[in-house]
């Protein structure tokens, strides 16, 4: 029996095992995959070792840069090309060609904090500027605190505003649409500065001020998959058992009575696993059909976190049929292009595509080599890596029914219109696809009572805790601290601290 199972072996997994190992605790992970690290996972392609998911992580905290720290790679961590993304739009004008433009810099999730700026006006044109200024004359109570992002976006500052800048920026972040994120989960403090800046232009303002100087995001060295990497290497020398192929079908709590006192009760758990098989020949291993511990981390998806719960009691079943939104899913499509035309990096660091643009799919462009300098040093002249991310909340992946070649066709096409480059199939030097599916964010509305509640019932359940991105937020800094937090409350169950 192990002191701690943790049930999942992304980062929020691998996060929680280590800090209930570095007190000296048994821990196994299981991951149902054949590798751990979920969204921050590394591909090769083309000679070359990309990140397959997370590419950067949010500096607000200094969590994400202390806990790196604490793996011995400080000295691996990158800024960005301070550059900058744009924005491909559709045209001011019906008729007209689409427009791309660098994104507005003096903002906040694409809300502008001076909207009649040049770079503002050459999004929105005047009509929109002019709009978007109105908020600075209009009162604060006439619309009151508002839940909805979009919703206080398109009242204070209008459509334009709210569909050429935030929600590319909306989907782009959180695959979810500006209208269904919460804003004060999405933007803490900015409903408290709408009220005392007296109007949204403002608010973003002060927002922006308090924020620290330099970038807002960092990376790695090499990939952030590097930090599975050394996550990895960290466990094994805490003797910490990584068990992948192996899925978890149940959850099953045992309490003994203590042989000194009649009352008293000890719980462990028993995890019912799927037989795990042999990724070479599958057939059947010899691992046994359940696993054993005094204390249980659930670190999975929300979905499959949801069905391990259910079958605990009737509250657990209940979460279950809380107002869920539907997960999302995206597909993100690698190139690697032998493209000296991209040397000049016209479009910055890559670009956001708002919704309903002509002549593309994707929805988003990341030009890896002009963002990160370690990978433009890799390659050699003219060659470049982009990666494009398809599929928008509330709507099918487009990409899913195509082939390979199909997709790669596609990329290359969305590719030269957001780029504003000539591209053919024949500059591909490789190609990967990447399909990352069940994303719930923990941002859209009503989503801090959901989580609550399911804390809350968690909570009331000796030897059990969870932890995810579907319950802490979007990205590292949000999911390293939770899992941080989930593994201190395990060793002190364990230890009866």
């Amino acid at each position: 029996m192990k002191d701690v199972l943790v049930i999942g072996g992304g980062v929020a997994g691998l996060v929680a095992a280590r800090e209930c190992a570095h007190l000296g605790l048994s821990v196994a992970v299981l991951e149902a995959a054949d590798t751990v690290g979920g969204a921050v996972a590394g591909h090769e392609v083309a000679g070359l070792q990309l990140d397959a998911g997370a590419e950067s992580f949010a500096v607000r905290g200094n969590t994400v840069a202390a806990f790196i720290a604490g793996l011995g790679l400080t000295n691996e961590i990158v800024e960005p090309n301070p550059a900058g993304a744009w924005l491909h739009l559709p045209a001011h004008r019906p008729g007209g060609a689409p427009v791309s433009v660098p994104l507005p810099k003096a903002g906040v999730l694409g809300i502008p904090g001076s909207p009649l700026a040049d770079d503002v006006r050459r999004a929105i044109g005047w009509s929109g500027a002019l709009r978007a200024y109105a908020d600075r004359l209009m009162p604060v109570l006439k619309i009151g605190r508002e839940q909805s992002l979009g919703e206080l976006v398109g009242k204070r500052m209008g459509t334009k505003v709210l569909e050429r800048l935030v929600n590319p920026v909306a989907g782009g972040v959180y695959a979810t649409a500006a209208a269904d994120l919460e804003v004060d989960v999405v933007a803490p403090g900015l409903n408290r500065a709408l009220t005392t800046a007296g109007s949204l232009s403002g608010a973003v303002t002060a927002l922006r001020t308090a924020a620290p100087a330099g970038s807002a995001v960092r990376g790695l060295n090499g990939g952030m998959h590097r930090l599975v990497d050394a996550l990895v290497a960290d466990l094994d020398t805490y003797d910490v058992e990584i068990r992948t192929h192996t899925a978890v079908t149940g959850l099953t709590p045992v309490d003994v009575r203590s042989t000194d006192d009649a009352e008293a009760t000890t719980r462990t758990w028993v995890v019912s696993l799927l037989p795990a098989t042999d990724a070479t020949t599958g057939a059947a291993a010899d691992d046994p059909n359940t696993a054993s511990a005094r204390h249980i981390i659930l670190a999975v998806p929300a979905a499959a976190a949801l069905v391990l719960l259910a079958p605990l009691g009737a509250e657990f079943a209940a979460l279950a049929a809380l107002d869920w939104p539907e997960p999302a899913a995206v597909e993100l499509a690698t190139l690697v292009l032998d493209a000296p035309a991209l040397d000049a990096h016209p479009r910055g660091t890559g670009a956001l595509v708002a919704e309903g643009t002509p002549g593309v799919t994707a929805k988003a462009i990341t030009h890896v080599t002009a963002k990160w300098a370690w990978l433009a040093a890799l390659t050699p002249p003219g060659r470049h890596v982009v990666r494009l991310s398809y599929g928008r909340a509330g709507a099918p992946v487009p990409t899913l029914g195509l082939s390979d070649d199909e997709l790669q066709h596609l990329a290359v096409h969305d590719a030269a219109a957001i780029l504003g480059v000539n591209l053919a199939d024949a500059q591909v030097a490789g190609f990967a696809r990447t399909l990352w599916a069940d994303g719930l964010s923990p941002a859209t509305i009503g989503a801090p009572e959901r989580i609550r509640r399911v804390r809350e019932v968690v909570d009331g359940t000796p030897g059990l805790d969870v932890t995810g991105g579907w319950l802490s937020g979007t990205g590292l800094a949000s999911v390293i601290p939770d899992a941080l937090a989930a593994g201190i409350r395990g060793r002190r169950a364990v230890l009866d601290l």
